[in-house]
């Protein structure tokens, strides 16, 4: 009697089973694109709606005693699309926005969409450096305070963290302005405390413009950074702590492993699970910006531009932030869950 299974016998029975899995998968991914659909589709709804509650006339706003007869309100109003009915405004509303028209900024007289592309740098710049530096800073801190629970060290950047974390963000970074902007007693001031360029600076795609620019980041950054710290370590310490107690990790220490390997290796990696759909979601708020940092430090990025908009109201540019910003938390929402459900097989169920 042969013991050697038959190649065909092999495949015909594995091959159910890979099926079957990637089956699973396949369904999880339409599940959860067409979820992403919806709430897109919602989004749409929403964003349209919710500016048109807000209190004030921008006809009278942007007026400034100009427009002073009917007819000159009028005027405005069918430039601007302002004289339809909120229904008729609406679904040119949703042909514009499928055809990547997110209209005429009556403040600025341009198309919004120029105005999103000019604000989206700076605040790419601010909001993803600082997501990075948070997120490095923090795993470690919650890896390394989580390892050795109870330590001088957990303790320590536990409590720091979370008392920069229950700072208001604002608040913080006119501290950083008052301390290391404007400086005190003998302290000089070290960094600007606004701007995104010096005011002779000409050329800011240069290596002077460049280091010019970093340097007026700097603060900003450093505000944004130890506010979300305490968010990646405290979910970081807490995951690896419930991974601490499982039996594979004592398995891996029985085999003679050493400890910095079964940390780094084992729990750590499972670890991460949860951290990652933070880091992803939060890469999403990327777009959003920090409206309140962006007005501390008078960075001219998305936030500060929606900040701008509210005051007139100028609800093209509102709906036009609004929609990148939602979009860019659904795609990366849609993107963390995809990796979830990729990296552990459980979540599909």
């Amino acid at each position: 009697m042969s013991l050697v299974a038959d190649p065909g016998l092999v495949a015909d029975s594995e091959e159910p089973g890979a099926r079957s899995r990637g089956r699973g998968y396949g369904s999880y991914v339409v599940a959860k694109v067409l979820g992403s659909v919806g709430s897109l589709l919602f989004m749409l709804l929403v964003n349209f709606f919710l500016f048109r509650v807000l209190p004030g006339n921008a006809a009278q706003t942007l007026g400034r005693g100009r427009l002073n007869t009917p007819a000159q309100v009028a005027a405005f109003n069918k430039a601007y699309g302002l004289n339809h009915s909120v229904l008729d405004q609406f679904w040119i509303f949703l042909k514009s926005t499928a055809h990547g028209d997110l209209g005429l900024s009556v403040k600025y007289r341009l198309p919004v969409s120029q105005l999103i592309v000019d604000r989206l740098w700076p605040t790419l710049l601010l909001v993803g450096v600082s997501t990075i530096l948070s997120t490095l800073i923090g795993v470690y801190l919650g890896i390394r305070g989580a390892w050795n629970r109870g330590s001088v060290f957990d303790k320590v950047s536990t409590g720091t963290s979370l008392t920069l974390y229950a700072m208001p963000e604002w608040w913080l970074g006119l501290m950083l302005i008052a301390g290391l902007g404007v400086g005190f007693a003998f302290v000089p001031g070290l960094f600007p405390t606004g701007g995104l360029h010096s005011p002779d600076i000409v050329d800011t795609n240069s290596v002077h413009g460049i280091l010019d620019t970093i340097w007026h980041l700097t603060l900003p950054v450093i505000t944004l950074t130890l506010a979300y710290l305490a968010e990646y370590s405290l979910i970081m310490r807490s995951s690896l702590l419930d991974e601490l107690g499982e039996d594979y990790l004592q398995t891996a220490r029985a085999k003679g492993l050493r400890d910095v390997v079964v940390r780094n290796r084992h729990a750590v990696r499972n670890a991460l699970l949860p951290t990652t759909t933070v880091i992803a979601l939060n890469i999403g708020f990327v777009v959003s910006g920090a409206i309140t940092i962006e007005t501390v430090f008078s960075i001219p990025g998305l936030g500060q531009l929606s900040t701008e908009a509210i005051s007139t109201p100028d609800f093209a540019v509102l709906q036009g932030t609004f929609l990148v910003a939602s979009a860019g938390v659904i795609g990366a929402n849609l993107i963390a869950n995809l990796i979830y459900g990729w990296l552990d097989p459980r979540v599909r169920t």
